[in-house]
This record gives C-alpha cells, structure tokens and sequence, in this order.
C-alpha cells in the first residue's frame, strides 16, 4: 500500500525546487491543478509532498508538466517525479 501526503501549488513547487518557471507556464499550472488527489482528471495535475511528485491526468499533461520544468533541471535542489493516472476505458 503506496501513501502519498500533500497538495502543493506550483509556488510550493517552485519554492522546493528553487526555480522560478516562466510566468506563462505558472499560469497554466495555476488553472489546471487539482485540488483533490483522488482520480486526477485529463487536463489536470496534482503535486504530493511525500512522495515529492506530480501526478497528471494524461500523457498530454505530463508532456507539458516535463516541457515547462525541464530547462531548470539543472538549478534543481531536488529531484521531483512526474507520472500519469490515466483511467483504463471499460
């Protein structure tokens, strides 16, 4: 049994990361999070504290989430995972 712990904003993330995105994508990561942890929707993401990790909705998401933090790998002082929870069609 896997427990995830937080909801932080992009400033959280920024802030844990010591980056600072460009204002175009903070805007974007502003009007897509998800507040709520359970079943994150397409188009949405939701970062957890412990693990330190962002969770998207689709593989577009993730792609975008990885595109807008990738220039700043560098200046990270922690690592930070992206991943996906996709829903399975029945």
């Amino acid at each position: 049994m896997s427990i995830y712990l937080g909801n932080l904003s992009i400033r959280d993330i920024e802030k844990r990361l010591g980056i600072e995105i460009k204002q175009e994508h903070r805007e974007w990561f502003t009007q897509h999070h998800q507040s709520n942890a359970h079943n994150i929707e397409k188009g949405k993401w939701h970062c957890f504290d412990i693990p330190f990790t962002i969770v998207c909705g689709d593989m577009e998401t993730a792609i975008y989430v990885n595109d807008a933090l990738k220039e700043f790998s560098n200046q990270m002082k922690t690592q930070i995972e992206i991943s996906i929870d996709e829903k399975m069609e029945e």
